[in-house]
């Protein structure tokens, strides 16, 4: 086989196609290894199942010589079951089902890895003439996509690697000096583990055994072939590590957990990077679990989930925060979703966050009235209203009587009130600070809550909350005879008439050139509220899909637009540095997914993580707090509480 044809078979080898910085070859990629894969629970499948690129295999030769069994030392051989019962003729009905391929879904081909406990002759011997019976199955040059078949173990020395048909693939040694002919032969590279490091998985391995490790594998990849370790640490640290590596092939006991984690791997990646330098799918990232109003979100798109500069951040000048004095104005920020780990992805990715900033820190317990874990709803209306809420009411009690919201605290009181939300208005948590339900998917009667005229402005995407309803009305034209009704930010009157604006755009996913868009109407909500009233503005800012990464378990998307809420913030900050008199409160509802950082690079600006649900989850979240009366933030408490603070901030002592 001519080694350019080498490397086009060498191209094919995948199951699970992934960037990793110094691997094979221009396109890098990293596969997994079924490690004495019959030692399994159930050999064969439970890797097959997983579609791991490589299956292991030891063998002896039976007591006459004359059959194959699988066994790990000989003293299980009285009750091995052999090869072809436990791998061939598995194996050969797999082909037979998926029409010549291993699986029926991808392109990808599998490697059966042999493992001779037994000398070459006749061992091999035999293996070759039961392969030879299914060259359709064994024999790339029948069939392209047939299983690569690679010999380890007690291999024939590397001169005799020509007596054996071309189908038949070695597992070199980095120590040995290969002919080009005899490099053909050779299939990957492998090693062992304890060799170069005694790392245990746990940490981080030392420098000096890294590069140890390190210089390897560029010798093997100066070959043009994919490397393996055995007896490697077995856990997510390391095969994290071993990917960023360049190890092309992880060795792994847990197929099923190893796959798991690799499953999806450009969600669960994020780095700042040149766009030229990227290669991201072009598939869409969606969540099922979304409610009505936000049902029709269309999903990230993945090639667009890029960042190829720092977004500018801004530092407070600490002038007015906590000064002792009531404050004028109130922002109120909300990440949906957002909690620490959000946070501090985005942080590694841009090295630093304008809401990391502020001073005055508290936590907030989120759990709903009827359940420990909240939805939006409940804690939504939790914070807007500082009374417990059970999960899908929309500011109300069971019973369905009315809990007012800040909005009907404040606007009898010559506030001016505004919304603006980075998604649907008629969405759980911009609604609990307008309207009321019993149920969060009544979008008809929460919209229609509006024309009560408590707010000066509503900023969010939606429009069809208005116009497209099960009532068969069309709010639009009621709300047009108090409101301004427009379509887009740019438009926002900065004067005090009080207005709605349905920009489309702001329903979309954050990309790098949207990034803006919530400090924009943020800035927008700010001039109009200010020359709205004199007494002062209440403003609550949501920045909605961060929750909807979390949903769709997508990390890149949780960046940009967590990236694009700490805009917004910044936003609000420098308005509270000019002004003085404004209490900023930055926070979330909830945090989604279930994330967990397992590494990164701050050099690199890069971000792993893993979510461990599609869900809401119920940890506590971090209060940012600043200007007059901040530090009332600090320490830990209900999500009501933040209600209560806020009007204790403002002197306001009960409701109307």
């Amino acid at each position: 086989m001519k080694l350019k044809h080498m490397y086009k078979q060498l191209s094919l080898l995948a199951f699970i196609a992934i960037g990793s910085i110094g691997s094979l070859m221009a396109q890098s990629r990293i596969y997994i290894h079924s490690h004495n894969d019959y030692c399994q629970s159930v050999p064969f499948y439970q890797a097959y199942s997983q579609k791991v690129y490589s299956i292991e295999a030891d063998i002896y030769t039976n007591a006459d010589e004359t059959g194959l069994l699988v066994a790990h030392d000989r003293d299980e051989l009285p009750t091995a079951l052999t090869i072809d019962e436990l791998y061939i003729s598995p194996i050969v009905t797999q082909f037979k089902r998926n029409q010549g391929k291993a699986w029926a879904d991808n392109e990808h081909t599998l490697q059966l890895m042999i493992d001779m406990k037994t000398a070459e002759h006749p061992t091999l011997d035999i293996l070759v003439k039961k392969l030879q019976q299914y060259p359709e199955v064994f024999d790339p040059s029948v069939n392209p996509k047939a299983v690569k078949v690679l010999i380890t173990g007690n291999t024939p020395k590397p001169e005799d690697f020509k007596n054996y048909p071309e189908f038949i693939f070695f597992d070199g040694r980095p120590q040995y000096d290969y002919t080009p002919e005899q490099l053909e032969r050779i299939g990957l590279v492998s090693d062992s583990f304890d060799k170069y490091s005694k790392w245990n998985g746990k940490g981080a391995m030392v420098a000096p055994e890294k590069e140890k490790l390190n210089q390897v594998i560029q010798k093997v990849h100066n070959w043009g072939k994919p490397v393996r370790f055995w007896g490697t640490p077995d856990g997510v640290t390391a095969w994290n590590t071993f990917h960023e590596m360049g190890i092309d092939i992880i060795n792994t006991d847990k197929p099923e957990l190893c796959s798991d984690f690799f499953k999806d791997f450009e969600r669960k990646n994020m780095q700042l990077a040149e766009k030229t330098a990227l290669q991201a799918s072009e598939e869409i990232a969606k969540t099922n679990r979304l409610d009505k109003a936000t049902r029709s979100f269309g999903g990230f798109d993945q090639s667009a989930s890029q960042l190829s500069q720092p977004v500018e951040t801004y530092q407070p000048t600490f002038q007015s925060d906590n000064a002792n004095r009531t404050p004028k104005n109130i922002i109120l920020m909300i990440g949906d979703g957002m909690g620490l780990a959000q946070i501090c992805a985005a942080q590694t990715v841009n090295q630093t966050l304008t809401m990391l900033q502020l001073k005055h820190i508290g936590l907030q317990r989120t759990h709903a009235k009827d359940q420990y874990t909240t939805d939006s709803a409940g804690a939504g209306s939790a914070i807007a209203t500082g009374e417990p809420t059970c999960n899908r009411h929309i500011s109300t009690n069971e019973d369905g009587s009315i809990n007012p919201s800040l909005t009907e605290i404040l606007a009898p009181r010559q506030y001016a009130c505004g919304i603006v939300t980075l998604g649907n208005i008629a969405d759980a948590t911009p609604a609990a600070f307008y309207g009321h339900t019993t149920e969060r998917d009544q979008t008809d009667e929460i919209t229609r809550w509006l024309l009560k005229g408590n707010l000066t402005l509503l900023n969010g995407s939606g429009m069809s909350a208005l116009t497209d309803r099960k009532d068969g009305t069309n709010l639009k034209d009621e709300l047009s005879k108090q409101y301004l009704i427009s379509s887009s930010i740019e438009e926002i009157k900065t004067h005090g008439e009080k207005e709605i604006c349905l920009d489309e755009q702001m329903g979309k996913a954050t990309t790098e050139e949207s990034l803006p868009l919530l400090a924009e109407a943020t800035q927008k909500a700010i001039q109009k509220l200010t020359n709205a009233s004199s007494k002062g503005f209440f403003l609550m800012v949501e920045g909605a899909k961060v929750d909807y990464a979390g949903h769709a378990n997508y990390l890149p998307g949780s960046v940009l637009e967590t990236l694009s809420f700490d805009q917004a913030v910044a936003e609000a900050l420098r308005f509270a540095d000019q002004n003085g008199e404004t209490l900023v409160i930055v926070t979330a509802d909830h945090e989604t997914g279930g994330l967990t950082l397992v590494d990164g690079n701050l050099e690199k600006r890069k971000v792993t993580a893993r979510y461990m649900t599609d869900d809401h989850t119920p940890i506590m979240l971090p209060v940012f707090a600043y200007g007059p009366g901040s530090s009332k933030f600090c320490g830990t408490y209900p999500n009501t509480e933040i209600f209560h603070k806020i009007l204790e901030a403002l002197k306001i002592q009960q409701r109307p």
